[in-house]
């Protein structure tokens, strides 16, 4: 079967009980982290069963996130969660792709933004930091406190870097997150203030080419042989994410609406709902394969 073409979208998303519904359709899944298989502060554990039991049926599974950190400083993260490795055989982030962005502009000087936890994503870089009136280019991760701060407290310091013309290199296009019961900002929502004053962004997580392209070259390894893409089904929560990134590859996205979007695509039941959904997807432009409430591996 193959995926839909962007100038003949389906109606609306195929309403599905579980991945198994569809899972013999597909070799291989590229799979969202944050909203798909834990909210920050638990793990989901009926998507980690859905994803063991596709690697176990049908074939492996990528892990595809857009963590500002390089995948071996998230990898306790997903542990300490009750993530199961057998639930995935790699983990690439946006932190991971990245850092050839960061290399490429190594010296610096760099106006480094975001919370210490993200400061692994320098290492060995070899780069030089500064303020934004000395810096050579803006790298973002994240807001420093995301709890209590807001983009808006960031107005002044960024016009400054704007105003000299200054590239923002985005680790996490990501604009929030749930965390735990929290919306959280993240770096992509800095990176769409840095834009409305002017300023130049560069992102090489989802939806951008740069992560998909290795996560598929990483299904190919594992895989032992060329995946068409046609078997190939990604999996997330976020539309300016992982359902914009699904389309522009030409991959079939299973939307988890359960969600930073539940309160736009659901029912009072927290069950994708059909008018809802459809109205949702078409005022943005786009369109996706699935769609399900939870993933879950289903009867």
């Amino acid at each position: 079967m193959s995926s839909p073409s962007a100038s003949n979208p389906p109606i609306g998303p195929e309403i599905i009980s579980g991945l198994s519904a569809v899972a013999d359709r597909y070799d291989a899944v590229l799979c969202d982290v944050w909203g798909v298989i834990h909210n920050g502060q638990v793990g989901f554990p009926a998507a980690h069963e859905a994803l063991t039991r596709f690697q176990q049926s049908r074939g492996p599974v990528v892990l595809i996130s857009n963590s500002p950190r390089p995948s071996g400083a998230v990898l306790p993260q997903l542990r300490a969660l009750g993530v199961p490795d057998d639930a995935w055989s790699t983990l690439i982030t946006s932190g991971d792709v990245t850092r050839s962005e960061l290399a490429a502009r190594a010296p610096g000087p760099a106006w480094v933004i975001g919370p210490d936890r993200d400061l692994v994503l320098y290492d060995d870089l070899h780069l030089d930091f500064a303020g934004p009136e000395d810096a050579a280019f803006v790298s973002c991760t994240g807001l420093v406190d995301d709890e209590t701060e807001t983009p808006e407290d960031y107005r002044a310091r960024l016009a400054v870097a704007a105003g000299r013309g200054l590239e923002l290199i985005c680790a996490n296009p990501d604009r929030v997150v749930q965390r735990g019961a929290m919306m959280i900002p993240c770096a992509g929502a800095l990176a769409d203030l840095y834009e409305t004053l002017g300023g130049r962004v560069v992102m090489a997580g989802k939806p951008y080419p740069p992560i998909y392209v290795r996560a598929r070259d990483e299904l190919d390894r594992l895989a032992g042989r060329p995946i068409d893409a046609a078997r190939v089904l990604t999996i997330g929560d976020g539309l300016p994410t992982d359902v914009l990134g699904a389309r522009r590859m030409g991959l079939d996205c299973l939307f988890v609406t359960d969600g930073i979007h539940a309160t736009e695509t659901q029912g009072p039941d927290r069950q994708p709902e059909r008018g809802r959904l459809d109205a949702f997807l078409a005022a943005h432009e786009t369109f996706a394969r699935y769609a399900v409430a939870d993933l879950v591996w289903g009867g």
